[in-house]
């Protein structure tokens, strides 16, 4: 991981090297951004306020900022395909238009919620594009990567990440595509 120029002025959080501060990433996160060069900032919250409205509001994080990480999954005929999409928490990714044709599935939902949990490793309203299964593709809004900064979930509720909008582009699984409603 290359070294972190400084710390993202985004709201009033504490931000830290990521790297630094394991116990506030879930495991799957971790290892992933010890193979990422990629620079990632983790501040610790509230759970109670990980959802995105009470969480922008409580730490003066401004909803564009801020990006929703989904999964979602969709089958055609015997192939099920699971994707996580990523998208401006001021935007709503268009699933069953966008997402349903880029996955080149009949039907598309959200994926459930244990579902999600369990093939993630990573807590429900803290699940972020980093660390995903390898076989995932991550559909990132073009809007997200034009961010200086997002910030997105840690895989835990206890934190929230930061990284530069661009670097969203360079996850492993990305494909950028105008993927919110209207976009």
């Amino acid at each position: 991981m290359t070294e972190n120029p400084s710390a993202p002025e985004v709201g009033t959080l504490d931000w830290a090297p990521a790297a630094d501060h394991p116990e506030l990433l879930a495991p799957p996160v971790v290892a992933a951004l010890a193979g990422l060069d990629l620079p990632a900032w983790v501040a610790p919250i509230d759970a109670a306020l990980a959802d995105t409205a009470a969480f922008c509001e409580a730490y003066a994080v401004p909803l564009e900022v801020s990006a929703n990480c989904v999964v979602v999954s969709g089958r055609r005929a015997e192939t099920e395909r699971t994707a996580a999409c990523l998208v401006l928490a001021t935007d709503r990714a268009d699933v069953n238009r966008v997402v349903r044709k880029h996955l080149d599935v009949r039907k598309i939902s959200f994926a459930p919620m244990d579902d999600a949990v369990s093939r993630t490793g990573m807590e429900y309203g803290g699940i972020t594009p980093i660390g995903l299964p390898a076989d995932w593709p991550v559909l990132v809004d073009a809007a997200v990567t034009e961010q200086p900064w997002i910030v997105v979930g840690s895989g835990i509720r206890g934190s929230k990440l930061a990284l530069p909008g661009p670097d969203a582009a360079r996850l492993p699984g990305a494909e950028v595509i105008k993927l919110a409603l209207g976009g």
